[in-house]
C-alpha cells in the first residue's frame, strides 16, 4: 500500500522548510494505450523493478508516466537531464543560509525518501559519471549513497525510478552504458497506428476527427522523409499543438505551417515540400 504523504513528512525528511518537489496529480491526465504497455509499468512498479522507456520525440513517454503515477496514488518528481547536471543536483548538497549550514536534498534522494515515481527524462543528456549514482537504487540494494552526508539513503518501498530517451539521437558520446541499461526493464514507444494517434489528436484536443485524421497523414507523411532531410518527423504532440491552433480559429494552412512544418526543419524546399502535402490534404469544407 501507498504510505501517506504530508508535508511535514517532506520537512522532516529534507531537514529544509522548502515546498516539495513532488507533483500530486489529482485529475487523470489523458492516455490512449497503444498496447499492453500499462499491464507492463504495473507489473514492473508491483515488483519493484526500474522502467526505462524508448522511443521518439513526443510519442507520449512523458504523458504515460505522468498517467501511471495518478493510476498508482504515487507523487511524481520529474528532472530533465542535461549535460551540466552534475550527481549533486540529483542526490543533494549542503547550502549555507543566516542560520549556517543545511542540507538539501535533491529531486532523487526527495523522490527515494517519500516513495514517489522519479522520472529522469532524456536521461542520455546527462554525464556517466551522474548518471552512476542511481546504479544502487536499480538492484536489490535499493539505496542511495549519499556521501557528503554521510547517509545510505534506503528507498521507501513505492519508490520507482524511471528514465527515458530517444533512440534516434543517441551516438558514442551519449548512449547509456550496458552496466546502466541492463538494470531497467525497458518499454519500446513509437508512434501510434493512423486511427489511434487520431483519436489521440480528438481526445486531447476535441478537434473533429475529420481534421485529426488528415494531421496525422500529414505526419505520417513527413515520417518517410526521415533520413532523407529530416532527422525526425512531425510527433504527436505538435498534432496536438496543430488541433489546439485551429481550435483557436487559425486557417489550416496557417495553423499546419506553425505547428508542424517550421519546427521539423529550416530548410526551405523541405519545408515547401511539407506545406504541399498540407495542401494537398487541405481543410474538410465542413471546417471552414
Amino acid at each position: 500500500m501507498n504510505a501517506p504523504v504530508t508535508d511535514s513528512a517532506v520537512s522532516a525528511a529534507t531537514s529544509v522548510p522548502t515546498a516539495s518537489l513532488a507533483q500530486r496529480l489529482d485529475a487523470e491526465p489523458w492516455y490512449r494505450p497503444q498496447g499492453d504497455e500499462l499491464a507492463q509499468f504495473s507489473a514492473a512498479a508491483a515488483a519493484g523493478l526500474p522502467v526505462m522507456l524508448k522511443g521518439p520525440t513526443g510519442c507520449g513517454k512523458s504523458r504515460l508516466v505522468e498517467h501511471m503515477a495518478w493510476r498508482l496514488g504515487r507523487p511524481l518528481v520529474t528532472v530533465a537531464c542535461n549535460e551540466d547536471m552534475t550527481a549533486a543536483d540529483l542526490v543533494g548538497r549542503f547550502l549555507l543560509d543566516a542560520t549556517g549550514t543545511r542540507w538539501q536534498d535533491g529531486p532523487l534522494a526527495q523522490a527515494a525518501r517519500l516513495g514517489a515515481v522519479c522520472y529522469l527524462d532524456e536521461v542520455v543528456e546527462a554525464r556517466a559519471d551522474t548518471t552512476v549514482v542511481i546504479h544502487a537504487l536499480t538492484d536489490h540494494r535499493r539505496s542511495l549513497p549519499m556521501d557528503k552526508k554521510g547517509e545510505l539513503l534506503q528507498a521507501h518501498p513505492d519508490f520507482l525510478l524511471v528514465i527515458s530517451f530517444n533512440p534516434g539521437y543517441q551516438n558514442l558520446s551519449k548512449e547509456l552504458k550496458p552496466s546502466t541499461r541492463q538494470r531497467f526493464v525497458a518499454l519500446d514507444l513509437d508512434y501510434p497506428d493512423a486511427a489511434t494517434e487520431a483519436a489521440i489528436v480528438s481526445g486531447e484536443t476535441g478537434l473533429d476527427a475529420d481534421r485529426a485524421a488528415r494531421l496525422v497523414q500529414i505526419a505520417q507523411a513527413s515520417r518517410r522523409l526521415r533520413g532523407q532531410g529530416l532527422r525526425e518527423g512531425m510527433s504527436t504532440r505538435l498534432l496536438v499543438y496543430a488541433a489546439r491552433l485551429l481550435l483557436q480559429g487559425l486557417p489550416w494552412a496557417s495553423a499546419c505551417r506553425t505547428a508542424l512544418v517550421q519546427p521539423v526543419s529550416d530548410d526551405a524546399t523541405l519545408q515547401q515540400a511539407l506545406l504541399d502535402t498540407v495542401m494537398a490534404l487541405g481543410e474538410p469544407a465542413s471546417a471552414s
